[in-house]
């Protein structure tokens, strides 16, 4: 089965050179989400919270454009700034990350700009 790129219809392509998504032998693989808003490109808030609520939003567009959800992840991998936020995100992921949960690996990496708290990336079956 070949490869196909998934696209949101209300996000302009990603300008550096990744794919949203890619979806290929019954899975979707998304590309690192973080927490700005779809219609502005402005990050959403200051806090981990607020940007953790809008990330997970933003990986469920990208899933759905691609013929999956949230409850249909198999792994994630969470991305910090700073480790000490692990509380404060893991809140808001309980809350909107589905049972039974994926899979998941959370590492502290220096992310894209520095006000970017937290980036999640997901894999998730589509059949």
């Amino acid at each position: 089965m070949p490869k196909e790129v998934v696209t949101r219809l209300d996000v302009p392509a990603p300008s550096l050179p990744f794919s949203a998504g890619i979806r290929a032998n019954g899975f979707i693989f998304t590309a690192g989400q973080v927490g700005t808003d779809a219609r502005t490109g402005q990050l959403v808030g200051p806090d981990v919270q607020s940007q953790t609520r809008q990330t997970i939003a933003n990986l469920e567009a990208v899933l759905q454009a691609g013929g999956s959800s949230l409850d249909r992840l198999v792994k994630t991998t969470v991305f910090l700034a700073d480790l000490r936020l692990f509380e404060a995100m893991n809140e808001v992921y309980r809350e909107l990350i589905p049972e039974p949960r994926p899979g998941r690996s959370t590492v502290e990496a220096h992310l894209a700009r520095p006000e970017i708290l937290v980036e999640i990336e997901g894999i998730a079956v589509t059949d």
